[in-house]
């Protein structure tokens, strides 16, 4: 029977994120867990029934550490309602979600394991999905320019960039990075 102490699962499974980012699935053991997150041997063990249940909360957990504080959320919420300020917003979407490089490695290795995992994929499909709504319901009730097509572009767009600058940081500078944030809030928003 697995453990209830919520702290340390959550230590553990934070752990887990870091060896699926600088390890990779293959890497990802309840042993190389115990290390990473300096706990005795067979401590990973005692809080997962096995690797599927370990990548499956692992997945679950990037997702809540990926979402924006509450501080954030009101500064974007208090923000102006125009292209321009629609392109600040996913400038810093962008240097935030960058910011935690080793939470967004380790959802692309999950997404990769998940195409062999059917319980995985169905989490990180519905997780996702759910997140595609609440982007397109919170930009709807914003009075942001641009519609639900828009913000699906978006999220493609800017995915892609985050793995740019994660896994080939050399490729553009910040300069660029930032301007081709707001080259794609521009071309796909429009004049809205």
């Amino acid at each position: 029977m697995a453990r209830r102490n919520d702290e340390r699962r959550v230590a553990l499974i934070d752990a887990a994120l870091e060896v699926l980012a600088r390890e990779g699935a293959r890497g990802l053991t309840f042993r190389a867990v115990d290390k990473e997150a300096a706990v005795p041997p067979g401590t990973t063990s005692n809080y997962f029934l096995n690797r599927d249940d370990l990548l499956t909360q692992s997945g679950a957990r990037v997702y809540e550490r990926l979402q924006p504080d509450d501080a954030t959320i009101a500064r974007q919420r208090a923000a102006g309602r125009d292209r321009e300020t629609y392109a600040a917003l996913m400038r810093e979407l962008v240097t935030r979600v960058s910011a935690f490089r080793t939470g967004y490695l380790a959802l692309l290795e999950l997404r990769l394991e998940a195409t062999r995992r059917p319980a995985l994929r169905t989490l990180l499909t519905d997780r996702v999905r759910a997140d595609v709504d609440a982007n397109v319901a919170y930009h709807e009730a914003s009075g942001l320019p641009g519609d639900a097509t828009a913000v699906k572009l978006l999220m493609l767009t800017l995915n892609w960039l985050i793995v740019e600058q994660l896994t080939l940081p050399g490729v553009f500078d910040e300069e660029e990075r930032e301007a081709l944030v707001t080259a794609a809030v521009e071309r796909i928003v429009g004049e809205g």
